[in-house]
């Protein structure tokens, strides 16, 4: 297995839409697979995800991060997330999406990943930071607690049919998870 020196994270910009939507639905289709409903993990599209990956980049807002995680062979891994604001939110920012491939997991990469994330949006103004995770992804759960994230809610999960929730972790210091 690599280390994480044999990683670089970076910003992501639009030209990198084709390998985050490749990573998107790889990650994807080995992190769920017994979790989501497979005939909706083999619909997925990287062509499709790459699309939104490019509109989205391309019209970057201030507050928002998206991060690429790239190894000699390529990329392994994105987080992205933002600012939050309105009435009632339960944290500064929120991280929307953070996978590695299951072959560069445990090298460092998510962490690293989550760190930068959480060094950016506390340069932008975060104090705290949050995410949602699909309660029966008890590995990544883990992950999250090992870094001292607390679960502080569970909600149903939208759109894939009854009995998913996703449970909600708080780092309430954004400084003690960006080091």
């Amino acid at each position: 297995m690599e280390d994480l020196l044999d990683y670089a994270i970076s910003p992501a910009g639009p030209a990198d839409a084709l390998e985050l939507g490749r990573v998107h639905v790889r990650s994807w289709r080995e992190t769920y697979a017994g979790i989501l409903p497979q005939a909706a993990l083999n619909r997925m599209n990287a062509a499709a995800h790459a699309r939104r990956f490019h509109l989205e980049l391309a019209r970057a807002k201030k507050g928002h991060v998206t991060l690429i995680a790239e190894g000699a062979d390529g990329p392994v891994g994105y987080a992205a997330g933002a600012l939050l604001d309105g009435e009632g939110r339960t944290a500064d920012a929120e991280v929307f999406t953070l996978y590695v491939l299951r072959e560069a997991q445990g090298a460092g990469v998510g962490r690293a990943l989550l760190r930068a994330s959480a060094r950016v949006l506390k340069a932008e103004g975060a104090k705290s930071l949050m995410l949602f995770v699909l309660t029966r992804n008890e590995h990544a759960r883990g992950f999250y607690e090992r870094l001292g994230g607390e679960a502080f809610a569970e909600i149903a999960s939208k759109g894939w049919g009854d009995g998913l929730t996703e449970t909600a972790y708080r780092w309430s210091d954004i400084a003690a998870l960006a080091g």
